[in-house]
């Protein structure tokens, strides 16, 4: 391997990307003498609102081998067993459903829904919510964590709720404590060489800091990718009209749930985001369709603090990908690379698959552009992969109260993917073979695709529907008892999250 030619790598950025990519680097790369340079502007703010994860928030502490009672209690950090979806749908019996993460038990139950799915999707008369085949939807309904007793010695994938604000604090002092050089200092010119490559950044503390290799993250303003090396922005506006956000604080509940509520309101929709010493709440919206007073008037009834002097701070959202993540001697991480509404938390989720497969692309290559184009398409496929999941949830919605959740299901412009699966649904034809003939099936699994599209009742019409004979119906009902015992039985291995959260507190 050869390392010669790489001495120094410059992270422009802080806030959870920055620190996320520098703390993996420098673990991934210290033996090799690499100086890790995080620049960090102290007038510049971070957006601050991403405060839920997905399962990779775990696979990246355990990485950095940083406990959960290390980090969460300093981050006001609360577990996550997956997402509510209240109101986006009018489909009586679903008008709301729950979307898992993944455990290690779901073989047992997740069978039957399948099943029940395909035959509701025939136009029988059977019950198919995907709440009722989920152990994790039963835990969070008990307001359960995601942590099984010692003695069930079965795996369960779970996120974390978190203050993003303090997560980016708590990982910059961990950065610093492993190696991680910081400059408090903001870029005010970026010189390059004659081949394009990134030289040096001219800093306002007149230093000027080379490198070798540089890491945009930089946020929205994406400094090196797009702007210096001129890399164009692909907008997702076609077939995700949300590109505004207000977000609000609330009190916490005695009883913290471990769960994200994404509740459907008039033009977007709204989160709620458990913390251990509040709620984290938002409007995410469009502008085309109502303004930042009415949303923010909107958000503030449903909160039920209409008369409230509770500060309300208004965001713009960059909804897209760059072309390329990676170019001449940069990659772009974070929200300078790209960024997929928030609906299934997916921001640290591609921070962290970003740099997993940056630093495997670049090592193999030996520290040479040898595997651009590789990482650079399979970064573009994460990115359409995961938009198509998220597409899915406003191409499905059945209400009918605005023009915004209209011209949603009405909107044509559709991947050829996610036309397929659609039409595998529709076609009652079996959507594991679908996701593996498209390759997609790593970006969101069956048990995904299922849980949406059972969960908003996208079947034939109930008076469409036909009753199972005698036969039949008793052993649906027999299938049912046995995943209500299974659920209800498994249920007991797992304590309150409040007691969860306590022993995490030293």
């Amino acid at each position: 391997m050869d390392d010669s030619n790489l001495k120094n790598i410059v992270v422009l950025g802080g806030g959870t990307a920055g620190w996320m990519t520098a703390s993996l680097l420098q673990k991934q790369w210290q033996h090799l003498g690499i100086k890790i340079t995080v620049v960090e502007s102290p007038d510049i703010g971070i957006i601050g609102v991403g405060e839920g994860s997905t399962p990779l928030l775990k696979v990246f502490f355990d990485s950095l081998e940083i406990s959960e009672s290390e980090w969460m209690p300093e981050c006001n950090a609360t577990y996550k067993n997956g997402i509510s979806f209240n109101n986006w749908s009018t489909v009586s019996g679903y008008e709301s459903y729950f979307h898992p993460f993944p455990c290690s038990l779901d073989f047992a139950t997740f069978g039957l829904l399948y099943k029940y799915a395909a035959l509701r999707r025939k136009g029988l008369d059977v019950l198919a919510h995907p709440n009722r085949f989920s152990l994790m939807a039963g835990l969070t309904e008990k307001k359960l964590a995601p942590i099984p007793s010692e003695n069930f010695p079965f795996h369960f994938q779970y996120g974390y709720h978190f203050d993003s604000v303090l997560i980016g604090n708590f990982l910059r002092r961990r950065a610093k404590e492993i190696g991680v050089e910081h400059i408090e200092a903001t870029v005010q010119d970026v010189e390059q060489n004659s081949n394009g490559d990134i030289k040096s950044l001219k800093l306002n503390n007149n230093q000027t800091l080379s490198g070798d290799f540089f890491i945009d993250c930089s946020g929205f303003a994406s400094v090196l990718l797009q702007k210096t090396l001129k890399v164009p922005f692909l907008n997702f506006a076609e077939n995700l009209f949300n590109d505004s956000a207000i977000a609000m604080p609330t009190e916490i509940e005695p009883n913290i749930p471990s769960e994200t509520v994404s509740t459907a309101l008039t033009n977007g929709w709204a989160w709620k985001i458990p913390l251990t010493n509040r709620f984290g709440n938002g409007y995410v919206y469009s502008s085309k369709y109502c303004s930042p007073d009415e949303a923010e008037t909107e958000l503030r009834a449903h909160l039920g603090v209409l008369d409230s002097d509770i500060e309300a701070r208004h965001l713009k959202m960059k909804v897209g990908r760059a072309e390329e993540s990676w170019r001449n001697n940069c990659v772009a991480v974070g929200l300078s690379q790209g960024f997929i509404e928030p609906l299934e938390a997916t921001a640290l989720q591609f921070v962290y698959a970003t740099v997993d497969e940056f630093a495997k692309a670049f090592e193999q290559g030996e520290f040479t552009p040898q595997y651009r184009q590789e990482f650079n398409n399979r970064m573009n496929k994460n990115f359409e992969g995961i938009r198509d999941y998220i597409v899915l949830h406003y191409k499905t919605n059945s209400r009918s109260d605005s023009q915004y959740w209209i011209d949603n299901r009405e909107n044509q412009n559709l991947s050829n993917n996610l036309k397929e699966m659609l039409n595998c649904w529709y076609g009652v034809e079996d959507i594991e073979a679908a996701l593996t003939r498209l390759d997609i099936g790593t970006y969101y699994s069956q048990r995904s695709w299922a849980c949406l599209l059972a969960g908003v009742g996208t079947f034939p019409r109930e008076e469409n529907l036909i009753s199972a004979d005698l036969e039949n119906a008793q052993s649906l009902q027999d299938d049912l008892k046995y995943v209500d015992n299974f659920i209800e039985g498994c249920s007991l291995n797992f304590e309150p999250h409040e007691n969860m959260l306590t022993s995490k507190t030293p």
